[in-house]
């Protein structure tokens, strides 16, 4: 028999039992289809990662005042970290920039609008730090900060609820009664695990103190962020940064950290582990779905084998060989199976792009390994389940078969 015999007959067969044949193909269908959505679901949680990490920059350590929780409680909240601090920090020869960064929640307002933002006040290597785009306009220099000039750079997203202009390098910004005039707009950014890129007002850190938000401590600042070189070293630099700390902090040895150092390389890895152990987990659960319909088909094949043994007897009688039946059946089996996996692919493809981005906010990559992983199931699921309906076929005694009623 030819390809085209092989097929034809199969389809033949199928055919012959339309409301059976749909049943075993939809259980193909909702396997495969859970499969594609779940490894969907689990690159798209990955390509979120690897964006907000690629705008932030694994090159980059965060240092927050602060030791970390301790039973619940928050310990050493005393403002330890100073501008001076971060002057001793960026002397470090892996690091290529530092920027000290105090920041407040308030209001800016511009004409009868006004918009709770954060107002960061920093120096202007944040912007090389935070590997920042300016979309219109430029960053403040360092005869801002040594003047504590009321010069503004604006989030995309805090000029759009503050109704600026398209461009609004310029504009006239007011927080806290104090006038700022806007010389940048940042690039839109998006979201991130620091919170959004795209609201916020970023100004001198000698203006926040002076002018906004001076406070007992006019020196100190919440955290200081630090940008190494491409071929830094992260762990030591890590380790530098807390023997420096703990000497100008006169820490005893026996004193925990009154800060926290956060690697954004280890960040990334600690978080593409947990992604990875997720997806495994996601297409884990999918996969029983895909078992209870390989079962189908091996039930389904099981039952036409026992409804075909006059036939099969037949078959044998005139020269049909084991092979022969085997080779039909399983082509049956693989049939079923690659209809269900084609159309699960497509309709798990379909409901990805539908449901994954209202579930994340985040636009669901097309997966070619779901491709690729449809037709390795069809073929697979599809031999693996007639492989025994196939032999118990092909082992049927012709005389006994032809007796079969």
């Amino acid at each position: 028999m030819t390809f085209n015999d092989i097929l034809k007959e199969s389809w033949l067969s199928i055919s012959g039992n339309k409301v059976r044949s749909i049943l075993t193909i939809l259980g193909i269908i909702i396997g495969v289809m859970a499969v594609v959505v779940m490894v969907t679901l689990g690159e798209t949680v990955q390509k979120q990662i690897d964006d907000q990490f690629s705008s932030l920059g694994t090159n980059t350590i965060i240092v927050r005042a602060g030791a970390a929780q301790t039973g619940g409680i928050r310990t050493g909240m005393r403002q330890t970290l100073t501008v001076q601090s971060a002057a001793v920090l960026g002397r470090l020869p892996d690091v290529n920039a530092v920027a000290p960064v105090r920041q407040i929640s308030t209001q800016a307002v511009f004409g009868n609008r006004n918009w709770t933002t954060q107002v960061i006040g920093t120096h202007p290597d944040w912007a090389t730090v935070q590997n920042v785009e300016m979309e219109y306009g430029t960053f403040f220099d360092q005869s801002a900060l040594r003047n504590a000039s009321t010069f503004a750079v604006i989030g995309p997203k805090t000029a759009a609820e503050l109704d600026l202009p398209e461009n609004p390098v310029g504009q006239t910004v007011r927080v806290n009664n104090v006038p700022f005039v806007i010389i940048g707009m940042l690039r839109e950014r998006g979201d991130s695990m620091m919170g959004s890129q795209d609201d916020m007002l970023i100004i001198p850190l000698t203006t926040l103190t002076k002018r906004i938000w001076g406070g007992r401590f006019p020196d100190a600042v919440q955290m200081i962020m630090l940008r190494l070189f491409p071929d830094a070293d992260n762990h030591l630099v890590t380790e530098q940064i807390t023997t420096i700390l703990r000497e100008r902090h006169r820490l005893r040895d026996d004193e925990p950290d009154d800060f926290q150092i956060m690697d954004m390389r280890q960040v990334m890895e600690t978080m593409n582990t947990i992604a990875g152990f997720m997806r495994m987990l996601l297409v884990s659960i999918a996969s029983v779905s895909l078992l209870v319909g390989s079962i189908g088909i091996m039930n389904m094949m099981l039952v036409s084998v026992a409804e075909r043994t006059r036939e099969i007897g037949i078959r044998k009688a005139i020269g049909a060989k084991e092979k022969h039946i085997i080779v039909q059946f399983l082509s049956e089996s693989v049939l079923i199976s690659f209809m269900g996996s084609m159309f699960g692919m497509v309709l798990g493809i379909v409901l990805s792009k539908i449901f994954v981005p209202m579930l994340l906010n985040y636009t669901a990559p097309i997966s070619i390994y779901a491709v690729i992983l449809s037709v390795i199931v069809a073929v697979v699921v599809g031999i693996a389940s007639g492989v025994f309906p196939a032999l118990k076929a092909a082992r049927l005694n012709p005389i006994d078969s032809l007796r079969y009623e």
